[in-house]
């Protein structure tokens, strides 16, 4: 598990083609590793991947077909820079909110624009992820934490101050580029449980009669 707050922008500085997947070499920049052990989990713009390799500043991790599909790790490259985190732990501050690591779909870009001294970015999420946003609500942008400003069907916005531009990837982020997006853990949880008995029989379509049922409508 993660928070959302980027520890230190890295670069990919390797990919290993691996027997039809591939295995990433990352250099971690001024994140040190020197508390991490092999097995660790270690957040790759917003993409929980395990560390089979370690050296002070360097980690590699194999990322299946699943993970490539799934997420902009398909476009990795050397020279490519990425947000990085470790794990969650019992003692750390929850600044962000909870983050699983598991990507559920890839957003792109439409617009940045000044807004004061912050950059107000909007995003266009993929159809299917549209009723997991909500304004106020929290989303994962390549591994941020950040804040929903407001929402117009699959199309979003954010507002980014300058600290995170300064120390993540979205200040170098460019209109039409693709990001990794994680909804809010527990909107997914919620849907799931609504679902109730017709999740085990593959009819979990939430339906206005089952939020009827639920007591969610009139």
């Amino acid at each position: 598990m993660f928070t959302g707050i980027v520890l230190a922008v890295g670069q990919i500085a390797a990919v290993q083609p691996r027997g039809g997947d591939c295995r990433l070499s990352i250099a971690t920049g001024k994140l040190s590793l020197r508390d991490c052990a092999l097995g660790d989990s270690i957040a790759v713009n917003g993409v929980c991947l395990t560390a089979v390799e370690l050296a002070e500043h360097r980690f590699s991790a194999d990322v299946s077909n699943e993970t490539l599909s799934r997420t902009t790790l398909s476009q990795a490259k050397p020279g490519m820079p990425v947000n990085l985190e470790l794990a969650l732990t019992p003692s750390s501050r929850l600044g962000g909110h909870i983050v699983s690591g598991h990507v559920d779909g890839i957003g792109q870009i439409l617009e940045k624009r000044a807004d004061g001294r912050s950059w107000r970015f909007k995003f266009k999420a993929p159809d299917p992820l549209a009723k997991y946003i909500a304004e106020k609500g929290s989303i994962c942008i390549d591994g941020i934490s950040l804040t929903v400003n407001s929402v117009d069907g699959a199309t979003f916005a954010v507002n980014i101050v300058p600290h995170t531009l300064q120390e993540t990837t979205l200040g170098q982020a460019e209109v039409g580029d693709r990001v990794n997006l994680e909804v809010d853990l527990l909107a997914r949880y919620l849907e799931r449980l609504m679902q109730g008995d017709a999740a085990a029989r593959g009819r979990g379509t939430i339906t206005e009669a089952l939020l009827h049922d639920a007591g969610f409508i009139q």
